[in-house]
């Protein structure tokens, strides 16, 4: 009687232990907090600079700032082989394109062309149209849509000119020509020029196609060959549409130079026409200071 009356007391003063029971309830609180924050119902307060929650916020803030989350459905159109050309459609936001606008729009010269002969730069009837550069990596507009490019081209931002743009009013062209190189000159800086990158910064009402008269193409295959302008229909032909970009490649995969990327501006017949242009060398591009 005396041992049973000795292990019941014992197993009451356990029983009633207010450590054991605090160390229960510690226990059952840390078992719940690891399941919701497994289920990720529950999260830590950790917001450095380098948290993902940090990294994302930042990237959704950049995001709406620049307009990328208002692009339409993005996918690429295979235009041909010969030469090699993509059109990817809503590369660009409208308040990206309206964002390069606005900061050519006061700075607008004569465009110039290349003197195969000297490499400088030229005016000529060939090109009519207005344009001027702007800086690589100038804002951070600039920078997003140039880590696009180099995304989507799989060649580095450092091999890139900086981004032209491009204003044609009715009438105003630029004839078929090549965007590579036949002089030392201007290979001294990056090498060749391997691909163009040409981007739609608004809607054509008429004309105004890139047209690509060497292609190996039947336009007139085409179901819209009929509203194409007269220009256009003399080969592959591509219409302005705001937003779309046009990536062609000025040298074959073996290194050598492509005659069928020889392009060019169809003039305008109605409206406006805004572009501008990436340029990409085989090397690194080096910007002066």
């Amino acid at each position: 009687m005396a041992r049973g009356s000795r292990h019941s007391r014992i197993f009451s003063s356990r029983k009633s232990s207010p450590y054991a029971l605090a160390l229960t309830v510690l226990l059952l609180l840390s078992v719940v907090l690891l399941m919701l924050l497994a289920l990720g119902i529950f999260s830590l307060p950790i917001d450095s600079d380098d948290s993902p929650v940090a990294t994302r916020r930042g990237n959704r803030e950049i995001a709406e700032a620049i307009g990328m989350e208002k692009r339409g459905k993005q996918w690429t159109e295979v235009l041909s082989w010969e030469p090699r050309a993509f059109l990817y459609h809503n590369f660009l936001s409208k308040e990206e394109c309206e964002h390069l606008i606005d900061l050519a729009t006061p700075h607008m010269m004569k465009s110039t062309v290349v003197d195969s002969t000297t490499g400088k730069s030229k005016d000529s009837r060939v090109r009519t149209s207005s344009g001027m550069f702007l800086s690589r990596g100038q804002d951070k507009t600039i920078k997003a849509i140039e880590k696009r490019i180099a995304d989507y081209t799989f060649i580095p931002v450092e091999h890139g000119e900086g981004l032209q743009i491009l204003h044609y009013e009715v009438g105003q062209k630029y004839e078929p020509h090549f965007d590579y190189f036949l002089d030392e000159y201007n290979t001294k800086n990056g090498g060749q020029r391997i691909a163009t990158l040409l981007m739609y910064l608004s809607d054509v009402e008429e004309g105004g196609e890139t047209v690509f008269p060497s292609a190996k193409f039947n336009s007139s295959s085409l179901p819209w060959y009929n509203q194409l302008s007269e220009c256009a229909k003399k080969g592959l032909s591509v219409r302005p549409k705001m937003g779309d970009a046009l990536l062609f490649w000025s040298m074959k995969p073996d290194a050598t130079l492509d005659p069928s990327s020889l392009h060019g501006g169809c003039p305008v017949v109605k409206g406006n026409k805004w572009s501008s242009t990436k340029w990409m060398h085989v090397n690194e591009y080096k910007i002066s200071k």
